[in-house]
Formats: structure tokens, sequence, C-alpha cells
């Protein structure tokens, strides 16, 4: 081994990579630069004996629970349902503490049933039935096609029965719509209201969407006075950040004695919403929770580029572990080639290509699209309904499929009357997003349901409530753009799309198809598969629309609906939890032994400069990581780096590639992680690990595995920990991350030399071996890039930094502690301090954290909010509404206050009607633009005047609310107003 070892530095240089030098300090070398990269080395290379505060209380506890939560999943039944299990979970709230002259109603049963049903009821139908006849409020929990509407249809019976009114709520327009039609056949009674339009509003039954109900509610309707019952379909929609807030402002302002149906997915939590119910209402509240499934469920997965469907859960539920690797396998497969062609460029050795030759991109998505929907066809599991997370992309993908033909003579015969959408409905391919006018989503739906169309396109609404169920769905993604981040789906969002699959009565089983462009860690899909739905957890906030409507009407105030509300109800239920939680750690801090207190006293003193030390380490390796300094270093591979993940130190690794982050690569994924806030910049580095698998195994097992841990290449921070010094070496493997250059802490001046392919074992075997052999010849910690010869870093800054973290070295070196006492004594004193100050932290973050969960939420930015309207006109000193603020109540579907500004400052006056559509198309355009140009660029100008005028518009109201002390960023405020529609 030693002779390999012999040659394997590619060089020992500060030189820009690329030059054949070796060689760093040359005899001309300015003394200025000598001392500058002596005192660098040495601070960087100082071992400390406590680590970073943000190390202990960052990432690896977060990575901890996301691991302990997908260890749990991973042993649960499958999260989308079971065919076997019919079992039925349940819970009562009972209201204590009555009101002063509040009591519960005495029902008297009745002798006959509101509605008898033509087939034998599931065990959580009859027993919600039963809470209903009792008059008593319940939540339905279960899977889509389990049967949730029987029990709103019993509620509906029986207020009709009793001639009181109902209502119906649902979070959609397409939902309203399709129960109109639904129960219209079931009770002609019924009538709808909606943004779009209005059927016999006076009808017993109400079916509206939620929007309107508040609406009513805020205006006092008389009509809200006779309401008996109130069902709201897919209640886990108040977990929505943008629309959940709808949900529970109407929840909390509807009278006390309204008895309400809940109708939700499967949610964790279910028992705290009841809870809150209970309290609010003061009224009994039940639920009922199922992880029934009619249908039951095959989940595959189609890799990019792959050679066909590899299932990975049964129907039974069980996760095939084989098939998944294989169908990773045929991912990895493809990443090899691709990183070895950039190797390759990186190199010189090869003719530069166009970016996005070497991955199929987009037309290869198109083109696995195209084999999928004809797969099904051709083994008739259709209809299908192919979910995107993007409009544009629906049509993309529809138009794509234009030359094929899904439908025969008699059923284009039907479609013909459609002649907006004939080209593609003629063909039974259908498309589905909040782009399209309602008509014409309205026909959608309605050829959907008779089965004419065969292969529909849509975007996550369709999932949700509409009963139109497929036999299979497909994924073109399993990541999503959630306004913030580029991420994988929840198990929520997952279930709530899949559970599309599979119809109740015609299928013996549904199929769920995802597509995937890049790898996925079996925990992750297992995540995914098996882990919790997503909890109903409040999104609710205050909006000027509503603090407006509240103010207008006498004797509600808007701290009531503050206090009232789910969020302040969850913020004060957490806050026993959070006292007990910081007793127990107040308590484990005293069994913490430090020593006498002498030397606890020189602890404190040590631990504080060693965090000052290591504080300013951190922002030497910010200046360091500048792109301007650190990239001429990272062009070419076997470059020795240290990094650090998630506050996680994992040491020195190799670099293997490097590539300038574009969205025209890596498929559809590649794309859209392009506009999430990622690093520009990505490195492949070789990192030394141990899988955290082997941290919950026996001594037998571990030897088993450890035998495989080399097979897998793949690192990320949530399945792989840094080395600790008493690891088993078999346990150790190198495997490839890719991280930004925020991760790098140092950059050394050695290179080795790397193979061009490090996906087997032997490779990075090889390379392990190279990094050990280099840690042995430089015990004194390895040579580093000089700051200012090599980097050519020139910042004040920078040199007040090192001057700064010189001074502290020296006065640790001289401590009593460093003096008088052994390293091991040093250090076993300054991390018991540490361990037992950081407890101590930990439980003063928790009570204060309690502390806050029982003070009013909001309550500063309540206060913040009227003093905008104040200064924007709408009400007046005294706090009495005007006519500005009169107007802005009416306007709940773009930014009121902005909108209000323009009508009041006349823009409107001066503009055509196609100016006017235009200006508001502005405001109702939420899809995130995703291009860097100029946003304006390409309008015409006629239209360029009138977006301008809104932009200073938006820019008075931002710049209102930041004097007023909201936390409003301006530039942010102005992108939310996107020309691009």
């Amino acid at each position: 081994m030693a002779d390999e070892l012999d040659d394997l530095f590619g060089a020992i240089d500060g030189t820009v990579d690329g030059s054949e030098e070796k060689a760093v300090s040359e005899p001309d070398a300015p003394e200025k630069s000598k001392d500058a990269k002596k005192i660098y080395t040495s601070v960087m290379n100082l071992s400390t004996a406590s680590h970073l505060r943000t190390e202990r209380r960052g990432g690896n506890e977060k990575v901890e629970e996301k691991k302990e939560a997908e260890d749990k999943a991973s042993t649960k039944d499958i999260a989308t349902g079971t065919s076997h299990d019919k079992s039925v979970r349940s819970y009562s709230a009972y209201p204590k503490n009555l009101p002063e002259g509040h009591e519960l109603p005495k029902v008297k049963r009745s002798t006959e049933p509101a509605k008898v049903y033509p087939f034998p009821l599931d065990p959580f139908q009859a027993q919600a039935i039963e809470y209903i006849e009792k008059e008593e409020s319940v939540l339905v929990a279960a899977h889509t096609s389990a049967g949730k509407t029987a029990v709103a249809e019993y509620a509906i019976a029986k207020s009709l029965k009793n001639g009181q009114r109902v209502v119906y709520t649902s979070p959609i327009k397409a939902l309203s719509n399709q129960k109109f039609r639904d129960l219209q056949e079931e009770f002609s009674d019924v009538g709808l209201m909606t943004g779009d339009i209005t059927i016999n509003p006076t009808a017993t039954c109400l079916v509206m969407t939620t929007e309107i109900l508040r609406s009513m509610l805020y205006r006092g309707s008389e009509l809200m006075r006779e309401v008996a019952w109130v069902i709201y379909d897919e209640v886990h929609y108040m977990r929505d950040s943008e629309r959940g807030v709808v949900w529970e402002e109407s929840i909390i302002l509807l009278p006390h004695r309204v008895r309400f149906v809940f109708l939700s997915a499967t949610i964790p939590n279910a028992s705290q919403f009841a809870d809150w119910i209970c309290a609010i209402h003061h009224q009994p509240c039940h639920v009922l929770y199922t992880n029934y499934r009619p249908t039951p469920l095959q989940h595959y997965i189609f890799p990019q580029g792959g050679d066909g469907l590899h299932l990975v859960v049964d129907e039974r539920g069980k996760f095939r572990e084989g098939n998944f690797q294989k169908a990773m396998g045929t991912l990895q497969s493809a990443s090899v080639d691709v990183a070895a062609a950039d190797a390759m460029l990186s190199s010189g050795n090869g003719k530069k290509r166009k970016r996005g030759g070497g991955a199929k991109g987009k037309k290869g998505q198109f083109s696995d699209l195209h084999r999928i929907v004809k797969l099904i066809m051709e083994r008739n599991l259709n209809p299908v309904i192919v979910f995107s997370f993007s409009k544009k992309d629906c049509e993309k993908y529809a138009l794509a499929l234009n030359r094929e033909d899904y439908t025969d003579d008699v059923e284009k015969d039907l479609i013909t009357q459609v002649l907006a959408l004939l080209p593609l409905l003629k063909r039974g391919i259908g498309i589905h997003h909040g782009g399209l006018l309602p008509i014409l989503k309205e026909i959608v739906e309605i050829l959907f349901s008779e089965g004419l169309i065969k292969a529909l396109f849509a975007t996550e609404t369709f999932s949700i409530g509409i009963n139109m169920p497929a036999k299979t769905v497909v994924f073109t993604n399993t990541r999503k753009w959630d306004g913030k981040d580029f991420r994988w789906v929840t198990s929520g969002e997952y279930i709530q799309m899949s559970g599309r699959a599979g119809r109740r009565g015609k299928d013996d089983r549904g199929l769920v198809i995802q597509m995937l462009d890049e790898k996925m860690d079996p925990a992750v899909c297992k995540g995914i598969l098996y882990g919790d739905p997503d909890p109903l957890n409040s999104s609710y906030r205050i909006s000027y629309n509503m603090l407006l409507n509240l103010m207008r009407v006498e004797d509600v105030e808007p701290e009531f609906l503050l206090r009232a509300s789910f969020h302040q109800f969850q913020r004060e239920k957490e806050a026993p939890a959070l006292i007990a939680q910081a007793e127990e750690l107040e308590n484990e801090a005293e069994t913490v032994e430090v020593g006498s207190p002498e030397e606890v006293a020189l602890a404190k003193e040590y631990y504080q400069m060693d965090q000052q030390l290591l504080q300013i380490r951190r922002k030497i390796s910010r200046i360091v990581q500048k792109p301007e300094y650190s990239l001429k270093f990272l062009q070419v591979a076997g470059r020795l780096l240290d990094v650090s993940i998630d506050d996680q130190s994992f040491g020195w690794g190799v670099l293997t590639s490097f590539k300038k982050k574009t969205g025209s690569s890596g498929g559809e994924a590649g794309r859209l992680a392009a506009l999430s806030n990622q690093p520009t910049y990505t490195l492949e580095v070789l990192l030394p690990c141990v899988d955290r698998h082997f941290d919950d195994v026996d001594s037998k097992d571990k030897e088993d595995d450890a035998k495989d841990a080399p097979l897998l290449w793949r690192g990320t921070v949530r399945h792989c920990r840094p080395v600790k010094p008493d690891d088993d070496d078999e346990i150790v493997s190198m495997r490839l991350f890719t991280v930004g250059l925020e991760h790098i802490d140092r950059i050394s001046a050695v290179r080795i030399f790397t193979p061009q392919a490090v996906n087997t074992p032997e490779a990075r075997k090889k390379v392990s071996l190279s990094v050990q052999e280099v840690k042995k010849r430089f015990p004194e910690g390895l040579p580093l890039l000089d700051p200012i010869k090599d980097l050519g870093i020139e910042e004040d800054a920078f040199k007040t930094l090192m001057n700064r973290a010189e001074a502290l070295s020296e006065r640790l070196a001289s401590h009593k502690l460093s003096v008088d006492f052994s390293e091991e004594d040093r250090f076993r004193l300054v991390q018991s301090f540490e361990n037992k100050s950081d407890i101590k932290e930990r439980a003063r973050a928790l009570r204060d954290e309690a502390k806050n969960c029982q003070t009013m939420a909001m309550k500063d930015e309540l206060k913040k909010m009227k003093r905008v309207l104040k200064k924007l006109g709408h009400v007046d000193g005294n706090g009495v509404i005007q006519t500005k603020g009169r107007t802005a109540c009416e306007i709940n579907t773009a930014n009121e206050l902005v909108v209000t500004e323009l009508i009041f400052t006349g823009v409107f006056k001066s503009l055509e009607v196609e100016q006017c559509v235009a200006l508001l198309s502005v405001m109702a355009f939420d899809e995130r633009n995703k291009d860097e140009d100029d946003p304006t660029k390409g309008l015409k100008s006629f239209l360029l005047n009138p977006f301008h005028k809104l932009q200073e518009v938006a820019k008075t109201v931002a710049q209102v609310q930041v004097a007023c002390g909201l936390d409003v960023d301006e530039d942010e405020f102005l992108d939310q107003f996107n020309p691009m529609m």
C-alpha cells in the first residue's frame, strides 16, 4: 500500500488549480504573507475544548428528530390506508364549567331515522349518525372514498326533516359545484352560493364556499339565525397558510347553538381540534378516526430514463425494499454518467457540451410520461389523473399528448358540444387548474365524472374534496415549491392526492405512480408513504380585511377572535408540557458534576474565551467561502476540504466535482430546484461518515450490515453522521455529499489524485486511505491556503478578525487550565461545564416559551395594523370606519390596501377597460416569477405605465407599514405583484 501512496499528491500548492507547480512557499514571498499564513494556519488548526453554541442546539437535534420520525413511520401501516382494517378510534370532548345560564339541550330521540341507506353502514358511519341523532357535533377523519359523505347527507336529511336550515361549506368552488349537483339529485331543496354564481339562495340546504359563509357572518346575515347544522367538508384545509384563517374565523363566529359535522382527511391531532370546538362553543364534540380504505392502493416508482415501473408498496401496505433499490439503482447509474462527463470537462479531457445534453431534462420527462400514459391506456388502467404542481406544466404535458386519441366515436359525439377545448377533449385528454375559466373547469369535471376524459392533467387543488376518483394517479414530481423552499411532498399531501386512485365498487385496486428524476433515500420514501398525516395546525393570521370587517360590527372586538382562535388554544395547551420538560432538564443539570468551585470558575473563564474564538473562526470561514476567493481552488477534483453540514463537523473530505447550478439541467426537479434559495455553486465531496442506522442495531446485526455499508455511496446529513473517536473502522465509510460553499470551514493546500468515478467501494476506499496518509504526514494539521498570497484576501475586516483570533489563542495558551492542568483534565472540565450550561439554557428557553404561550398571540401586531389603517385613512382617530375602510372590507381576493389606494388615487379613471383588466390580473396572479430578468420585460408600452403606477402605490403602502413597526420587506412586498400572466 505504501508504494501506491507514494504518488497520492496531486499537489501541495497555493497556486491556481491547473498549474504544474508543487511548492507553496517561494523564497521571495513577502514577510507579511508568511506571518498571515502562519497566524491563519495556527488559529484555524487549533483544537478547541468546546463546541460552537449553534452546533449543540442546531442540526444534530433536528436530524435525530427526523430520523426518529422516519424509523417510527417505517413500522406503521401505510399512511394511505388499508382495506383489511375497519377499526375505528374515537374520542369525545365534553364541556366543563359552562357559562352561567348556558345548558346543554335535552334531545328527544326520533323513532324514525332521517335517512335510510341502501347499503350496510361501515362502523364509523354508524357511530357518526348516532351522534348526529343526539344533536352533537362530530369530526369524521377518514381517507378519500371511505364514505364520509354519507355522514354529511344524514345531517342534511335530519335538518330538512326538522325544517331547519343547513349549510354545506367547501374550500373550493369546484367542490361546491359538484356537491350542489349531487345534493340536488338527493334532496331537491338545495341552493348554491359561490363567488361566481348564486342559485336558489332561499333554499333550506345551502352549498357555499367558506369565504361566502364568513362574509355572511361578518354582515350579521339573518339567514345565519336559522341555521341548525353546518357541514365543513375538507376541514383539514384549515392548515392552509393563505386561506386557512377563513375556516377558523367562520367556526368562531357561528352561534353556540349551531351543531357541526367536520369531514376531514386523516389528521393525528383530531382530539385537540375537538377540545377546541368544545371550549369555544360549550358543546360536546366527538372524533371518529379510521385508516380504512375500501379500495387498496399499489404504489409504483418510475425512475426517469428507466425501463419500467417498480412496485414499492403492495396492496397490503408492505414496503418492497428490493424493488425500491432497483429503481434507485437506475437513477444512480444515470447520475454516475453525468458526474463522469462533468469530471472530464473539468479536467479538460473532453469537448464542451451544451447544458442539459447529458441529462434528459424536460424532453426526457415528456417521453417518460408519454410511455406511462400509453401503458395505462393499453392495460385499461384509465381514467388517470396526472398531478403537477405547476399550471403551465399541466398544459404542456397535456399538449404533448395531442397526437394521442383515447376516445371512441360515440364518446366523441358526446364531447363535440365543448368547442373551446375540443382539440384535446375529443381525444379524451383534459386540463384542470385554477387558471381556467370557471365554466371550462366545470365542463372538464362533468366530462371526467361521465368517464369521457381518460387522462386528466391537474394541479393539487383537484385532489381537495372533489369526488372524482380515477383508477390511476401519476405524480410528475414528488418535490414541490411551497413559496419558501423546494421540498419533498409531505405524507399528508401524498395521502390527499394519491387518494384519488381507486374507485369504490368499480376497481379491485388503485395504482399510484411516482415519476422520479433524482435519487430518493429509502427513509424519505417511507416517511412519505408511512409517515403521520399532516397535523391540523392553525395557520391563523390577522388580515386588514378581517380587522376592518370586525371594526364595523358593534360589540365585536378583533381581540375576541385572537383569544378564541385555534392558534391561541394550541399555544395554551403546549405550556404545561413545556414547563414539565424544563423541570426535567433542570433536574438533569443538577446531576452534572464539573468540579470544585475554583475549577468551575476556571472552566467558565476558559469556556467563554473558547466560544469567542470559535465565533471568530466562523466569521473568518465566511470570508474565505466567498466565491471571489475560493472558486479558483475548487475547479479540479482532489482538493481536501474541511466540511460542516447543519453545524455538524465531518472533518476533512475530498472534492470530486464542482458545478455552477442552473435551472436547465437535472430534469424537472433540477429546474424547480433552481427557484429555491439554495447555493449557486454546488460541490460533490467525499466525506468520512457513519450511517445512523448503526447507532440503533446490536453488535450481531452491526457486523452483518457493516459488510454492505460500503455499497451505499451517496450520503445525506439525515442518514449519516460524523465519525466519532470510538467508532469501529468497519462501520466508517466515505460517501459523496452535495454541499455549498457555505459548508466549507477550511481549504487545504493539499490535493490528492482521485478516481474518475467514485461509486465503487474500492475507489472510495482508496481515497479514504489517501486522506489518512495525508493526515499522518502532517500531524500538526494540514497546510492551508495562504489567505493573502493564495486567496487574495485584502479586507480590513479579515485582518481585524485575525488579530483578535491570535490574541485569544495566546490568552488560551497562557490560561491556568492550559498551564497547570493536563489536556485530558482541561477538556473534561470545559466540556462538563459546557454540558451543564447548555442544559440550563435549554430549560430557560422552554420556560420562556411556556410564558409566551400563555400570553395572547399577535397582540402587538394587531396594534401596529390598527395604526396602519389610521395612517392610510381607513379609520379615524376614534377607530370609526371610514369610506375607504368600507371599500377595503369588500376586497378579499387581492391586497385590500393596495387595491383601495388605486381606487381612491384615481388610477383606474384614466385607464381603458383592457388596461384595468390587465392591472387587476397582476393582483390575482400568484405564481412565482421564474426568471431573474426584469418582470416588465416584454410588456407593451400601454400596459407599462399602469404597472409602474401600481408599483408606486404598493411602495407607499409598504413604507407606511414599515413606519408603523410591522416587519415588511419592501422588495418582497413589491415582488408579489407579478405582471407575467
